[in-house]
Parts: structure tokens; sequence; C-alpha cells
């Protein structure tokens, strides 16, 4: 059984070697371990391995890791889960990153609750890009004007967009999912340079962070290629 730091520079490999691939400059993609069900010895190991960014989905369980792991300075977190209103405030002061905004009262709140004292919280407009009404997200119509409307708060610095494509789709229509997102930052990028960096496409998981990569990637979210198989539910 591979060790999670076996994994990690595994995964660290492939990433280099579809940067490469893709002609972009070496650093250029970053590795957001998802450690959601995992533990917090787990997480330890990853940063023994070098790891220290991890994406949490639910906020009860990242905050008791982030107290069982305050012993280890410079942990970046990052929500990636659905967000409820009721836990705005403590996701705006938790966390750096929060890659699941899809609506601008979510934003809004953040903003507003986000300590006067912390830098500005990055945050990632989530875009339901194959139009699922399972998954959370704006759609590509409401971006240019939600953009606009984020780039006016005060305490949030819009970084880019994020996506979770249908993995079940064929290839080539994966592929383009995320061509789509990544012209679709373009575009903001080109008619809204005011709004923020939008220097960030988060897209990307264990079995297509190569596709993802090659189509602009900058943060590839993987889970299972890092941690392992989770256990089965008891």
């Amino acid at each position: 059984m591979s060790s999670i730091a076996d994994n990690i520079g595994s995964v660290t490999r492939r990433i280099q070697k579809a940067t490469l691939k893709a002609g972009r400059p070496p650093a250029s993609v970053h590795l957001l371990a998802v450690s959601k069900t995992r533990s917090a010895e787990d997480l330890r190991a990853a940063v023994a391995a070098g790891q220290m960014a991890f994406g949490e989905n639910y906020l009860q369980e990242a905050l008791d890791k982030m107290a069982a792991l305050e012993d280890l300075p410079g942990i970046d977190w990052h929500f990636i889960g659905p967000i409820q209103s009721n836990k705005t405030r403590q996701i705006a002061n938790a966390f750096s990153w929060v890659h699941s905004v899809d609506r601008l009262k979510i934003a809004r709140r953040l903003s507003e609750q986000r300590d006067a004292s912390l830098p500005p919280l990055n945050i990632c407009l989530q875009v339901n890009i194959n139009e699922e009404d399972s998954k959370s997200g704006c759609s590509l119509e409401e971006l240019e004007g939600l953009t606009g409307a984020i780039g006016e708060l005060p305490n949030l610095c819009l970084r880019g967009l994020m996506a979770i494509p249908d993995p079940d789709q064929p290839e080539a229509k994966l592929r383009a999912s995320f061509r789509k997102l990544a012209n679709a930052l373009k575009n903001l990028r080109q008619g809204q340079p005011e709004a923020g960096p939008l220097d960030t496409l988060s897209m990307g998981m264990s079995g297509d962070m190569e596709m993802a990569i090659e189509e602009g990637a900058t943060w590839v979210r993987v889970g299972t290629a890092v941690f392992g198989e989770r256990p089965p539910k008891s």
C-alpha cells in the first residue's frame, strides 16, 4: 500500500509532466489535496511530505482539523463545498480561499463578515458548466454581472472560476467543458480587468487532471490519488 508521501510524489510528477506537455511554466499549476473525510493524521503526513494546501467540504470537520493541526504553521485552507448562509462567518475567517461562491448573497456575506485584520479572502465563482440539476454553481450567462458586483466588495479578491464537470461524459465533451470554463475566464479578464486578478482556474481531479491542465487549470483538486480510496461506509 502506497504511503501518502509516495502518492503526493506521484501526483506531483503527473502535474509536472502535464504542465511541460502543455508548454506552460513549471510552477503554474498547484495541487490542492482534497481532504474531506480524511483524518488530521493523514493531513499531518501530507504536510510532512511538503503538501500545504488542503480543500475541505464540510465546515465543522475542517474546523476540527484546524484545531488538531494548529502546531503546524503555514497550512493553506481552501473551502470547496456548498456554502450555507449561516456558515459564512466561520468560513470567511477560517479559510484563505473559497472556491465555491455561486451567488452574490454569499459573496456579500463573506465580505461583510471577514475580519478587517485579515487579508482579502481569495474566492472563485463556481460555474455549473454542464447545467446539471444536482450541482451548485452559477450559469455562464450570470458570470459578467456577478463578476462586476463582486469586484466592488471590499474584503474579497476575485481570483477566477471553478467547475466540477460531469466526469461521466465522453472525453471530448469533458475537454470541451474545461475549455468552456477557460474561455469564460479569458472573456472576463478582457471585459472586466478591474474586477480582480482573474488568474485562477480550479478544475480537474484525480482522473482528469492532465486534461484540465492542458486546458488551463491552475489548481487541480485531488483527493483519491493523494490519500487513497476512502474506506467503505460501515
